[in-house]
């Protein structure tokens, strides 16, 4: 039984670097389509993808550490990530993200 234990906590183990580093690979990519896309829209949907990978990214550090202290901050990420995508998607629509008109 202990054997299986190990087994099971190696695999664990060599996927959670796997998934670190392909998440890692995955939010180069995505910072080189922030800053060189050819379209506001592209780079908006890239914030949001760096938001979702962050969050992927803390809850593998959580599974790592053996927490559940982490998992707030994961919701935080995402509710900053859904702020971000709704203000970024009000500026690309319209130009600006806080209307002034009182009508």
């Amino acid at each position: 039984m202990e054997e299986a234990i190990k087994v099971t906590e190696l695999i664990l183990e060599y996927t959670i670097i796997v998934c670190s580093i392909a998440i890692g690979i995955s939010l180069v990519l995505l910072l080189y389509r922030t800053f060189k896309g050819p379209t506001n829209p592209d780079r908006a949907v890239s914030l949001d993808t760096i938001g979702i990978n962050l969050m992927a990214l803390t809850g593998l550090v959580a599974i790592h550490l053996s927490t559940p202290y982490l998992n707030d901050v994961v919701l935080l990420v995402g509710i900053l990530g859904f702020l971000g995508t709704l203000a970024t998607a009000k500026y690309v629509e319209k130009g600006v993200i806080i209307d002034r008109d009182m009508d």
